[in-house]
């Protein structure tokens, strides 16, 4: 069938409101199907029917409620397992359910339905109108990541996680620049119907777009290594996922148990253990790594954890999350536990809260208690460190949600040596949500040249090379425990020095350039 016919039956069915909305909501839906764990990358070119509605929308005002059917479908595909979070404790939370699986995409759909409008403001067909289009997209999952406290998950750019060649375009432009990349991809067949586009604009578009995204493929595979990436000498990591079922895991009956399991799990030798290809015989673990909240107990100024003292390694350090009391107020915390255990080396707390799990916005007038901690609100803390410890180089720990804003997981006036981050994912049961968390962590890897080690409660657990490559990984429901040598940190890339500034100019430039051509067009 000819593109004229697909774009005279394509717009036929948009023309009428009921099977527009189906086709919207259902292209949203699929183009979900291109991220962890469906992993099915061509579904991401359902972008150009999105592409393809706001070409035919009648007014502005049209084009931006296809941009909100498509983005809600897209947000309810990609986070209906935020329900199973509000199912741990189901009588307390069941009735927020509809207000996430449908409230939460609804309201991100309004960046999509922004960018829609601006789009077809900016420049209606032809490449013009693809141009701004994409730009828009593109700036509006920006804004996504920024806006009040930002919500940066399933950008577009993470559908390349199962390639690890095109991932590391991400060190020149981050997860931002390449969601950019694919969206010029994913558009451009809407250009092969638009009568509004020569067919020398089409091709050139098509060449341009696709050459651009195989470059930075081939770039990124001749960056990679061939093998392993390089090692820091005598760095061994412990990382123990315990598997504790999040509706037993603040039992107070059964905190003691929890802890135990972590204490076994740690010991070498005594539970099932996960070795990184390499790691030489005999290597113990010079650093053990715990999930968030591993320790469910409220930490204080005196509490006694000496009970801990026997997995510390010698000469090394004990890592793990727990709840942390001072003055008066609760932070979620990462502590390094040392020498005897009888004081803790530091005490790193989570700064990028997430809203309604560990505080409640507005909570004055909303008559509703965080998930994650009852009554009280967790504080935040001060923001990214690189904190020094005994066994490994500097670290910059980051807890849970903190991992997924790019450009935000480091001190910008102390480079570490590797990124820690730890999880407790077990609030999403066995759903797609793990999965895109680990994606999410590994781009991090790649953004910032830095290798990262993720301990998860229930999983999934990993340490991963500065490019982003697995190293050892403990499987979503896995109990157990994995040992790895760390690798070493590669030196800062262009986008850990520049963070979004080349993403946010070439955006500009895109969006002037469709603004221009439109213009000359109309005159």
């Amino acid at each position: 069938m000819p593109p004229s016919s697909i774009a005279i039956g394509l717009t036929a069915v948009l023309a009428n409101a009921g099977p527009r909305a189906g086709v919207l909501l259902l292209s949203g839906a699929v183009a979900a199907a291109a991220l962890p764990p469906v992993g099915a990358i061509p579904a991401i070119f359902s972008v150009a029917v999105l592409a393809w509605a706001v070409r035919v929308a009648d007014t502005p005002r049209g084009a931006a409620l296809a941009g909100w059917l498509w983005g809600f479908g897209f947000h309810v595909a990609g986070l209906y397992w935020i329900a199973n979070a509000l199912l741990v404790d189901g009588e307390r939370h069941a009735w927020l359910i509809p207000f996430a699986v449908a409230g939460l995409p609804a309201l991100l759909g309004l960046f999509t339905a922004a960018a829609a409008w601006a789009g077809r403001r900016l420049a209606r067909d032809g490449v013009a109108g693809w141009l701004a289009l994409v730009g828009t997209l593109a700036l509006a999952e920006w804004l996504r990541g920024h806006v009040l406290t930002g919500f940066p998950w399933n950008l577009s750019a993470y559908v390349w996680d199962p390639v690890p060649a095109v991932l590391q375009s991400a060190s020149l432009a981050g997860a931002y620049g390449l969601s950019l990349i694919t969206l010029l991809a994913a558009a451009v067949p809407a250009l092969w119907f638009d009568p509004g586009a020569g067919r020398r604009s089409r091709v050139a578009a098509t060449v341009a777009s696709l050459a651009l995204l195989a470059g930075l493929g081939a770039w990124g595979y001749a960056r990679m290594p061939d093998g392993p990436a390089p090692t820091v000498d005598g760095v061994v990591v412990r990382v123990v996922q315990g598997n504790v079922d999040q509706r037993d895991k603040w039992q107070a009956a059964l905190k003691p148990r929890h802890v135990l399991r972590y204490l076994s799990l740690s010991v070498p030798g005594s539970a099932p253990t996960v070795r990184a290809d390499g790691l030489a015989d005999g290597a113990v673990p010079t650093v053990t790594v715990w999930p968030e909240t591993a320790v469910a107990y409220l930490i204080g100024p005196t509490t006694p954890l000496t009970g801990l003292a026997n997995v510390i390694p010698p000469g090394g350090t004990l890592l793990f999350g727990a709840p942390r009391e001072q003055d008066g107020r609760v932070y979620n915390s990462v502590l390094a536990l040392t020498g005897d255990g009888t004081t803790v080396r530091w005490a790193y707390d989570k700064a990028h809260l997430v809203p309604f799990g560990e505080y409640v916005p507005l909570r004055e007038i909303l008559p509703i208690e965080p998930l994650a901690q009852g009554a009280r609100d967790f504080t935040p803390g001060a923001g990214p460190q690189t904190l020094e410890l005994p066994g490994a180089p500097p670290v910059s720990p980051l807890v849970c949600y903190e991992v997924i804003f790019p450009n935000a997981v480091t001190d910008p006036d102390r480079r570490p040596g590797w990124l820690l981050n730890l999880t407790n994912d077990s609030w999403y049961g066995r759903s797609s949500g793990p999965y895109q968390h680990q994606a999410i962590t590994r781009m991090r890897a790649v953004e910032e040249g830095l290798p990262i080690v993720r301990a998860a409660n229930t999983g999934i657990s990993f340490v991963a090379d500065p490019y982003g490559r697995t190293l050892a990984e403990l499987s979503l429901g896995v109990t157990g425990s994995l040992d790895a040598p760390l690798p070493r940190a590669l030196a800062p890339t262009v986008y850990s020095r520049s963070g979004d500034t080349i993403f946010l100019v070439v955006v500009a430039v895109l969006l002037a350039a469709a603004g221009i051509q439109s213009r000359r067009r109309r005159h």
